[in-house]
């Protein structure tokens, strides 16, 4: 029987569950805060120049591949990808850099020039991941947190040890090279917490790096946005934004309607794509499951400071993405986990998306977007933000040695205080809760609400996990749990 599902916000999870849920039939509609769709995933344009806010990494195309294959359709039908080559490099001090090929007989090579003996080391690690990407992507992704008798299955228990060892001391058993450490432990920060305390089972993360490669979906990946939204409204779905969620209302321990911009909008069934603990808030203090003590003691992901900058002339010596790692590894991640404060030597990442793409800047010019790291929940002020971009874009100089702060047409900003404004995000976190041990499928925050019924959650603070992947995923999880409960 068709139900009236309303959703709240209109990012990656909260565009799958609307098509899964329309394609079953159900009359669906999407209520999003901003003026444009995409949640994290909006875009900035300015001056000729076009920047995705958010994500700008395109790792495990096959979860694409299979989202919209449940459609009859695929990636190519909406957008074109571009495959990076190189995939990014990552620079160590001056002139002293590795860059990642797109293929893993170069990228074997090139750790052997680093590292004598590596290669065939690497040939392993990544065979060992490559398995376990098939067992987690390929399966245990697609269940929803429901029972911890999902985890168990005949090749789960045969890698038992790798729930309870971690990705930084499997690495450092088979490599001693610093720079190839790091490289190896950069795919598991997109799980949102550091190397030691993230299971080894994730390496299947080395596998979507290595194995599968690096790509940019053409204009951005807002095209992947856009190709949601046509697909999700071709099934009938509605979209409605500028539409702030005030409240949810519950009767009788059922989750009945919305309270959208002062307008009461019943609802057979609510689906949450907004963050978790905000959401929560919209209940009256009985309908929660989670306490403020529970989230508080949660490990989030990290929020972020970010830059989007206009260049006068093409920058050199950079890739499409390029990271910075000149600085300690371990004393920015201790910034971040241990003790959080503002990171006096941050680690960052950059991206160039007008290397690979004409459309993003202007002929001649280039678009920058610049990343650092960060604590949530930290003080966020405009004097902090220039203090950090002077230390970032002063050892860019350095590091790519090119004088680039001359040629800067404009700057904007985007921090703590906007991910909480925007996004109502806890404490402003970046990438919702980390994918540690004790975090991990049944250990997160459900799908259903264990309060009120006919309450569904999705997106990157329950099921899966971080990502977009992942929250492709978490739409499809929350649709199909719906569907079981009818």
């Amino acid at each position: 029987m068709a139900k009236k599902i309303n959703i709240i916000g209109s990012g990656f999870s909260s565009l799958s569950a609307a098509c899964y849920l329309a394609k079953a039939g159900h009359e669906v509609t999407i209520y999003e805060k901003n003026q444009t769709i995409g949640g994290r995933a909006r875009q900035l344009k300015r001056d000729g120049f076009t920047f995705d806010i958010g994500p700008t990494w395109y790792w495990m195309p096959d979860v694409f591949e299979r989202f919209f294959a449940d459609f009859n359709k695929k990636p190519a039908d909406y957008y074109e990808l571009i495959k990076l080559s190189p995939a990014y490099q990552v620079y160590f001090g001056v002139k002293e850099f590795v860059t990642i090929a797109d293929n893993l007989p170069e990228i074997v090579k090139t750790f052997e020039t680093v590292e004598r003996g590596s290669g065939q080391k690497l040939e392993r690690f990544i065979k060992e991941a490559q398995h376990n990407y098939d067992i987690a992507i390929k399966d245990l992704v697609y269940r929803p947190g429901v029972s911890p008798l999902e985890l168990v299955t005949l090749e789960t228990a045969k890698k038992v040890n790798q729930f309870f060892g971690n990705i930084s001391k499997d690495i450092r058993r088979k490599f001693s090279n610093p720079k190839l450490i790091q490289i190896l432990e950069f795919p598991v920060l997109f799980l949102g917490a550091k190397p030691s305390d993230t299971p080894s089972f994730y390496s299947f993360m080395n596998f979507a790096d290595f194995g599968l490669g690096t790509w940019h979906p053409k204009n951005g990946m807002y095209s992947v946005i856009l190709a949601m939204e046509e697909l999700a409204q071709s099934l009938g779905v509605t979209i409605k934004t500028n539409a702030n969620i005030e409240k949810i209302i519950v009767e009788n321990g059922k989750a009945k309607a919305l309270v959208v911009n002062g307008e009461t909008i019943s609802s057979d069934i609510i689906v949450s794509g907004a963050d978790y603990h905000h959401t929560e808030t919209l209940l009256d203090k009985s309908y929660r499951a989670y306490s403020e003590r529970y989230w508080e003691r949660r490990v989030f992901a990290p929020s972020s400071l970010l830059f989007y900058v206009g260049f006068g002339k093409k920058i050199e010596n950079v890739e499409h993405h390029s990271l910075f790692f000149d600085v300690d590894f371990d004393r920015h991640a201790e910034a971040i986990y241990d003790s959080p404060h503002w990171p006096e030597d941050p680690l960052f990442y950059a991206s160039f998306p007008s290397k690979t793409d004409e459309n993003a800047a202007p002929m001649g010019k280039e678009a920058g977007i610049f990343l650092i790291p960060l604590a949530p929940g930290l003080k966020d002020t405009p004097p902090i933000r220039e203090l950090y971009f002077e230390k970032i874009i002063n050892r860019f100089e350095q590091l790519t040695q090119q004088s680039v702060k001359n040629s800067v047409i404009f700057k904007e900003s985007f921090c703590v205080n906007d991910f909480i404004k925007d996004y109502n995000s806890y404490k402003g976190n970046a990438y919702g809760l980390a994918n540690t041990l004790l975090q991990t499928a049944f250990l997160r925050p459900k799908l259903k609400s264990k309060k009120v019924n006919n309450l569904y959650f999705t997106g990157q603070l329950t099921v899966p996990g971080p990502g977009v992947p992942p929250s492709l995923i978490s739409g499809k999880l929350v649709a199909d749990l719906i569907t079981k409960n009818l």
